[in-house]
């Protein structure tokens, strides 16, 4: 498989590309565009992003609403980017195209994003924040000790108007925890140094596992498991 592609806007065969997981956009929407579509000259000036499966096969990761549309247009090919084929292109990808909400973290969030998110959480329709104050909970939270927090559990304790079941669980929809790891968190309290750091690596999640082994400049580390960088980060 050639990795040369990747990067390229490339005008590709229709029948070279599966739709991947596809779109939830109705159908009448996309019948419709098809129409202005091929009204317009059937070349569809928003790129459909693929990652590339194998020799002249692709998949695609973004963008699958214009997809949709040239494939109910009828077209022959579509224009394409191609992505390289990682997690985290797939995850951006997603985001950049509207596709995903990004999430942002609790533990080392600002005042303002925090306050952003949470706008958007109570102002979606049907709402599990419904009736949450905004610049209560938003001030609340922000004081709060999030460095330390491992779930989401003590906002319940804040008075903010976020309680247990529902409401706590919406913020997953943009947050996540991800304390940040100092040396103190890594203080031997076992026989030995290398057995100390293994109990401690073993209560982070992938995600700080993985930043540790960013900071520490290991590679490879975003393809490994939890017990592989464990083992990388004991060594290193």
């Amino acid at each position: 498989m050639s990795v040369s592609n990747v990067g390229n806007l490339m005008c590709l065969y229709m029948h070279e590309i599966s739709p991947g997981k596809g779109t939830d956009v109705p159908e009448f929407c996309i019948k419709a565009a098809a129409t202005a579509l091929i009204e317009s000259g059937s070349r569809n000036w928003v790129p459909v992003i693929v990652k590339e499966i194998g020799e002249d096969q692709y998949e695609v990761i973004g963008n699958g609403f214009v997809y949709a549309i040239a494939s109910e247009a009828g077209l022959e090919r579509v224009w394409c980017v191609v992505t390289d084929a990682s997690e985290k292109t797939l995850e951006l990808t997603k985001i950049l195209t509207g596709e995903l909400v990004p999430k942002i973290n609790l533990s080392t969030a600002s005042r303002d994003d925090i306050q952003a998110a949470l706008r958007y959480l109570i102002e979606k329709p049907n709402s599990e924040l419904k009736g949450v104050k905004l610049v209560i909970a938003t001030n609340r939270i922000d004081e709060a000790s999030r460095k330390t927090w491992q779930t989401f559990e003590p906002i319940t304790k804040l008075k903010c108007g976020i309680t247990k079941g529902k409401k706590l669980d919406a913020l997953q929809e943009v947050f996540y925890i991800a304390p940040e790891i100092t040396p103190e968190a890594m203080i031997p309290e076992v026989a030995t140094p290398e057995a100390t750091t293994k109990v401690k690596l073993t209560t982070l999640s992938v995600t700080q596992l993985r930043d540790m082994a960013k900071t520490q400049g290991i590679s490879g580390y975003n393809k490994k498991k939890k017990q592989e960088l464990i083992a990388l980060l004991s060594v290193s």
